[in-house]
């Protein structure tokens, strides 16, 4: 999430790595690798920019106004352009800046680097457990590893158990199409529109195993979007003093309608907020392809139970014919 708030070229590898790694679960391993590796990086590199023989103020750039011809943009707003606001540090676009204490302003990154560490040392705990005791990995990561679909109908506490265990397995898709409808509402942009399409060719589809066969290429589409919409957050480095061209005196083009755009600029900088409601459902998209998989898998049918849709043209007086599942309505 501080990838969000604090953007730079340094947090952009940490974007790429997770945004390939999530819906692609063989990645995972080299992310969280790459992660730790770069973090490390990271670390050095804002210790030894607090130096004293760094001084930011000479390197950093002094941009002039431009003239009433060159630009349409008023010159109040215009003052508040990263440009003209106040000397520009070429090393604050990478990621680095001067700040006091330093174990706040490298507390994200401890934080990130503690986690990864966690990461690798329950992984490693839990190989080393099994191979001691010639255990075998359960076929489902779940936390009740007794509860399966029989006990689901069995009792209260065995059904909280088993939604505990399996709630993203039934009702993952559902929870998909709304954290998509989500990301519509909250942005209200030109890549709302296309999230929007989107959701619409997936529903078209209409059947469960249709939506299978697409959903892979509907989560790339969202590893790359996201992606590319950081990479905008970044934008061009503010050092040489060049603007946008949509900010020369020739573009017809309003603050409104860059915000809108979710274009690259320095007085209307893209919000990085709306990548947050993107990485949410990039992380259940992923999660439903892993569920997609799984309903493949005879072991996990067993567990969990089958999704398979009960067929649309049968009668709704036959419906107990065809549905294992108890009736407790007209049981009576």
């Amino acid at each position: 999430m501080f990838l969000c708030f604090q953007v730079s070229l340094f947090n952009f590898v940490f974007l790429i790595a997770w945004a390939l790694a999530l819906p692609y679960a063989q990645f995972r391993p080299l992310a969280s690798s790459i992660c730790t590796v770069w973090t490390c990086v990271i670390i050095v590199c804002k210790m030894l920019y607090q130096l004293t023989t760094i001084d930011p103020d000479k390197f950093s750039s002094n941009c002039t106004l431009p003239r009433e011809n060159e630009t349409k943009v008023d010159l109040e707003e215009l003052k508040t352009s990263v440009l003209y606001s106040g000397p520009v540090d070429p090393a604050e676009w990478v990621g680095l800046r001067k700040s006091y204490p330093l174990l706040l302003y490298l507390r994200n990154n401890l934080l990130m680097l503690a986690i990864l560490a966690f990461e690798v040392t329950i992984y490693r705990h839990q190989e080393y457990y099994r191979c001691r005791n010639n255990l075998t990995a359960p076929v489902t990561k779940t936390i009740f590893h007794d509860i399966t679909r029989a006990h689901l109908d069995d009792g209260l506490v065995n059904c909280v158990k088993y939604f505990i265990n399996y709630f993203f397995y039934k009702f993952g898709l559902e929870t998909c199409f709304l954290l998509s409808v989500n990301v519509i509402g909250q942005r209200m942009d030109f890549y709302a529109m296309i999230h929007a399409f989107w959701l619409i060719a997936v529903l078209y589809r209409r059947r469960r195993k249709a939506i299978a066969e697409i959903w892979p290429k509907y989560c790339c589409f969202l590893a790359c979007i996201i992606t590319f919409q950081y990479f905008l957050c970044i934008g061009i480095p503010p050092a040489p003093c060049k603007d946008y061209p949509w900010r020369s005196g020739n573009a017809n083009f309003n603050s409104n309608i860059i915000k809108w755009l979710y274009f690259p600029d320095f007085i209307v900088r893209p919000n990085p907020v709306f990548l947050v409601y993107d990485f949410m459902l990039l992380l259940c998209a992923s999660l439903q392809r892993q569920t997609f998989e799984d309903e493949n898998k005879a072991a996990v049918r067993i567990m969990a139970g089958d999704n398979v849709e009960i067929c649309m043209n049968l009668e709704a007086a036959s419906f107990s014919q065809h549905n294992p599942v108890p009736d407790f309505i007209h049981c009576r």
